[in-house]
């Protein structure tokens, strides 16, 4: 009777197994959508992009750290072009320095002396500052004007950026001030601004700045309400 009874149990516990529901698989979970926001090189003509590289529409900026209105659109454009562009993988921003003197140079050089991952943020810091650094350098006396200029142009340079406090923004953001310093009064890297300098006015036809160049053309646009429309479509 307990064999029996066995065979029945066992035979019920099949017969169960047999027709019971599959376990539900739960669905795969959906890849997360990557940030390129993320993503900042420098490139070969000079500046440093942040974005897809392959996107579709490619902006540039070509802008001066003594502008007022490059400051604005740091302030007002940029923080938008991320969120509704960039993140995306649509657009790629790039920001090439267009020195206009050698203040603008001095901070540029510093600025650049940062990994690329630090380059935005060190360069909106130095566009937060502006009104700052350059009361500093309209607060110099004739005297000590005089001396500067009377310095060789490395050492003169290393001078504005300690006066501007681009050596001490540089530190917050990565870089030693020994290796600003380097940066500083690196000739091969002044020269590649002036470079870039003279394509933004031989090839684009700049005329001021911030000027923005949208897939190869000059949007001839200057500000982000003007260029925000043009960023509706792939044509530009």
């Amino acid at each position: 009777m307990m064999r029996a009874l066995g065979f029945a149990a066992a035979a019920a516990l099949i017969g169960t197994v047999a027709i019971g529901a599959p376990t539900p698989k739960k669905p795969a979970a959906a890849p997360a959508a990557r940030d390129w926001a993320r993503l900042v090189s420098a490139t070969p003509e000079g500046g440093f992009r942040i974005g897809n590289p392959a996107a579709p529409l490619k902006l540039v900026e070509y802008a001066s750290f003594t502008c007022s209105h490059c400051a604005q659109f740091a302030e007002e454009g940029f923080p938008a072009l991320l969120r509704d562009h960039v993140r995306s993988g649509r657009l790629s921003f790039e920001f090439r320095n267009f020195v206009r003197d050698p203040y603008d140079m001095a901070a540029a050089l510093v600025a650049r002396c940062a990994s690329p991952a630090n380059f935005f943020p060190l360069t909106h810091r130095i566009f937060e500052t502006r009104e700052q650094w350059i009361a500093k350098f309209q607060g110099l006396t004739p005297e000590q004007a005089k001396e500067l200029n009377a310095l060789p142009v490395p050492q003169r340079l290393a001078r504005f950026a300690g006066i501007g406090g681009f050596t001490a923004l540089g530190s917050q953001a990565g870089v030693p001030a020994a290796k600003a310093q380097q940066c500083l009064t690196n000739k091969k890297s002044m020269d590649q601004l002036v470079a870039m300098r003279q394509v933004a006015i031989g090839r684009h036809s700049l005329q001021g700045t911030p000027t923005f160049i949208l897939n190869g053309r000059n949007t001839e646009v200057h500000d982000w309400a003007s260029l925000q429309p043009l960023l509706k479509s792939p044509g530009g």
